[in-house]
């Protein structure tokens, strides 16, 4: 059955012109405990918070612009985690599901902003606040439970890495 399920899915990747990519968060197969890289809070905070301002831009995966996921995916790679999903709703199927109070910078949170399921990813920055490519501002800082927009959207979160907490200076 397993095997099934992966040549079904080489066979639509190879129709749609996509390359797979065999790695263990990516098909769901490995525990989460294989899957997690070690970093601090402050690495982070500085890596993501480099990327501040950088405009909004579809499909974006670079500092010239950036969509949520592509953001996401960035932030993780220089932290030195290269095996996440592209999408946002495929980010939302790997990883260990947490709670909101339980929260710690890192975590990626995912939000329900079309009315078709997870269509938005952010990362956990602390303090309530969460740091992701908004269509509206670019890279920002959001906090979390936004009452005019980001709390009534939010979905759950999920833990991919391993993080050291360091209390901020």
């Amino acid at each position: 059955m397993k095997y099934s399920k992966r040549i079904k899915q080489i066979f639509l990747a190879s129709a749609a012109g996509l390359t797979i990519y065999f790695s263990p968060i990516v098909s769901g197969d490995a525990s989460a405990a294989e899957v997690k890289e070690d970093f601090t809070s402050t690495e982070l905070r500085e890596t993501a918070k480099q990327y501040l301002g950088t405009p909004y831009k579809s499909a974006g995966t670079t500092a010239s612009g950036f969509d949520c996921s592509g953001f996401v995916l960035k932030v993780f790679k220089d932290l030195g985690v290269s095996s996440l999903p592209r999408t946002s709703a495929s980010m939302y199927n790997v990883g260990e599901s947490v709670s909101q109070n339980e929260l710690i910078p890192g975590d990626l949170v995912f939000f329900n902003t079309s009315g078709r399921g997870v269509s938005h990813v952010g990362i956990y920055y602390g303090d309530g606040k969460f740091i992701h490519a908004s269509t509206s501002q670019g890279v920002t800082i959001t906090p979390l439970n936004d009452k005019w927009y980001w709390a009534d959207k939010y979905v759950g979160a999920k833990r991919i890495s391993d993080v050291k907490l360091v209390s901020k200076k």
